[in-house]
């Protein structure tokens, strides 16, 4: 299996970090390719992270409330192949 990082999505033009808000898988669920993993929200803006892949969702680095920079990994998805 491959893994695949899912990164904090930069919302707006001058987001620099983002919150996250809400997982709405566990680590160890099934995801689908674009299904809403997370929500994440900037100062201004709240958006959803949709998985990248179908697979498993392996790990979560980063719990609710954690402040993450853009760009970083916040979770892993082992990846059907």
């Amino acid at each position: 299996m491959k893994k695949v990082n899912v990164i904090m999505p930069k919302l707006g033009m001058t987001m620099k970090k983002g919150e996250i808000v809400e997982w709405k898988k566990k680590a160890g669920e099934h995801v689908k390719k674009g299904e809403v993993i997370a929500v994440v929200q900037s100062e201004k803006l709240t958006g959803e992270i949709e998985a990248p892949e179908d697979g498993r969702l392996a790990e979560i680095l980063h719990d609710v409330g954690a402040e993450v920079p853009v760009g970083e990994v916040i979770a892993t998805i082992e990846a059907e192949e």
